[in-house]
């Protein structure tokens, strides 16, 4: 596959991004790396499962090229852009907070994540609810999760929590849930700021120490 880490800057002509995938990084570090490469591997470019050369091209620049490529924005956002030509690119931006946590703005963006994920196969941002004691993530059954609602998942399996799916959640911000959250790549646990409570608290605070540990550990 054509690597644009490969070409001269001159000779290399971007097609139309076809896959855009947004990640946070803690102090240069990819928190949730494996986690985010599994889903990765789970995506279509063009109606076709991403290849195997993308899987070890992606895994590589993160090894070899993130460190020095995040110096100006270390606690920032990881982006891996792939064209419809097939060729690829990662670079590193600035991290910046989402201006409106409403459950309105939330699934809003959760609805948009699910559009894309007609295509691409991987919803990047869900909508979750909680309903009695149960979590309830916007994905249909089946549907490959990302990296950051896999993590979720599996604290949610830590203290016996039980998840279930429902792929028409994030159509509209329901009413029958105690409790309303985002979870993206980019974001992590977003708590909707009309529709808190303590699972959600709880998410998120388990999130940012996951950040606050990478950032402590650093490269």
């Amino acid at each position: 596959m054509p690597d644009a880490t490969e070409r001269q800057l001159s000779e290399f002509q971007p097609g139309a991004p076809v896959l855009v995938c947004r990640w946070r990084l803690a102090n240069r570090c990819l928190p949730l790396e494996n986690r985010h490469l599994r889903a990765l591997a789970a995506r279509r470019v063009c109606g076709e499962p991403v290849s195997q050369n993308l899987l070890a091209w992606a895994k590589q620049h993160i090894e070899w090229n993130l460190e020095t490529g995040a110096v100006e924005h270390p606690d920032g956002v990881l982006m891996l852009v792939v064209d419809d030509k097939g060729q690829a690119a990662m670079s590193v931006g600035e991290y910046v907070p989402l201006p409106n946590a409403s459950a309105i703005a939330l699934a809003a963006r959760a609805s948009s994540s699910l559009a894309e994920a007609d295509a691409s196969g991987v919803a990047p941002e869900t909508l979750w609810a909680v309903r009695g004691d149960t979590l309830v993530a916007g994905v249909a059954v089946g549907q490959p999760l990302s990296g950051a609602a896999s993590l979720v998942v599996g604290l949610a399996e830590t203290v016996g929590t039980p998840v279930a799916r429902d792929g028409g959640l994030s159509l509209a911000a329901p009413t029958d849930s105690s409790e309303l959250f985002l979870v993206s790549d980019e974001h992590g646990i977003v708590p909707a700021s009309d529709a808190p409570g303590p699972h959600s608290a709880t998410l998120a605070t388990g999130y940012q120490r996951l950040l606050d540990q990478t950032k402590r550990k650093g490269r």
